[in-house]
């Protein structure tokens, strides 16, 4: 058998395969593929079957944010103070029967509500308990309505215990001497019981006016008392309304000739309202009370929030940075300061 050398036939395959691919045709290059655009003006967006402003007609929707804008949560308010005003017997609908430019020109500038709730029974002494102690009438015990001096004083650590505590100048100048029993006398540095007409009391605060105070309390009595004797809504009560307006008118100018109003938180509130000549009642004419503050941090406007009286001592607390009790059965209004609606955190008394 020939044999060949090893270069030999290396050659001749090379040159026979060279002499293969001169003798196949050319295959030219496959041409790209083709790629069809869809012009932008021919794109139809989806359409919802129903827009949203039809499902939700009465909702405006706020503008979204620009992008120079942020979103941040409030901040707890720089409140170094905090001046509670209680009318008692107070129903919401007499702000607007009665002439009350002071307490409405604050209302501009305020957070509020006129259908708050106070805890039952819708009593004066009871119902005041809950909205300085922060607790439920069943927690603090006081299930009297006469000054009593017997009985003690509310169970429970109330807002005066905790501002006491904190080192803050505690006052009270009250129409009813049977508020004593709120809080024990050495939780309250100031304590005056002024049996006299509401812009008697008011005239009162300004002579001796606590420059210096962290806590003040203010109850105006006299729109109670009309009502018991004449009946809520009726034109003796709403002139005692309007006066008790003048009182607050002078409260709130005392705060600004002592420098004081931009650094103040103040609430105004009921401790029950009055149906007839009387109250005490679950009906909604006794138990539903206007809810009002104003001050450092606050976002004007109603609000939608379910209020309890035990909420304006949760409120009064946080702006001034105090602890809250566990126990206490009022919680802050946030909403107020412009943070988000949420679910309440504690029941409301029942």
């Amino acid at each position: 058998m020939l044999t060949l050398p090893r270069f030999r036939l290396f050659h001749l395959l090379t040159l026979a395969t060279l002499c293969l691919t001169a003798c196949l045709p050319a295959v030219p290059p496959a041409a790209p593929p083709t790629v069809t655009h869809i012009p932008a003006a021919t794109v139809t967006p989806f359409q919802p079957a129903t827009s949203i402003a039809t499902l939700l007609p009465t909702v405006t929707l706020a503008p979204l944010p620009t992008a120079t804008e942020t979103i941040t949560p409030t901040p707890r308010p720089s409140a170094r103070r905090v001046l509670i005003i209680s009318i008692d017997g107070l129903r919401p609908e007499a702000i607007a029967l009665a002439t009350m430019p002071n307490l409405q020109a604050l209302m501009q500038i305020s957070a509020y509500s006129l259908t708050a709730q106070t805890t039952f029974p819708s009593a004066t002494l009871p119902s005041h308990v809950s909205m300085l102690t922060g607790l439920c009438p069943a927690k603090h015990g006081v299930d009297w309505n006469d000054y009593l001096p017997e009985k003690g004083y509310a169970q429970g650590t109330d807002l005066f215990d905790l501002a006491h505590a904190a080192g803050l100048i505690t006052v009270m100048f009250v129409g009813k001497e049977k508020l004593r029993q709120i809080s024990e006398p050495a939780s309250v540095d100031i304590f005056r019981y002024i049996n006299d007409r509401d812009v008697v009391i008011a005239q009162r605060v300004t002579e001796e006016f606590p420059v210096d105070f962290g806590l003040l309390f203010v109850h105006f009595a006299t729109p109670d008392a009309m009502g018991h004797v004449y009946g809520w809504l009726s034109p003796q009560y709403i002139s005692v309304v309007q006066r008790a307006d003048e009182a607050i008118g002078t409260l709130l100018k005392d705060l600004d000739d002592h420098g004081l109003r931009q650094e103040t938180l103040i609430i105004i509130t009921a401790d029950h309202g009055g149906h007839k000549q009387t109250h005490g009642s679950r009906m909604a004419e006794d138990m539903t009370i206007p809810w009002v503050v104003s001050g450092p941090g606050v976002r004007p406007g109603p609000l939608t929030s379910p209020i309890q009286t035990t909420d304006t001592a949760a409120t009064a607390a946080w702006a001034l940075g105090l602890p809250r009790p566990p126990e206490w059965d009022g919680w802050p209004v946030l909403e107020a300061f412009g943070q988000p609606i949420q679910p309440r955190p504690v029941p409301f008394c029942e």
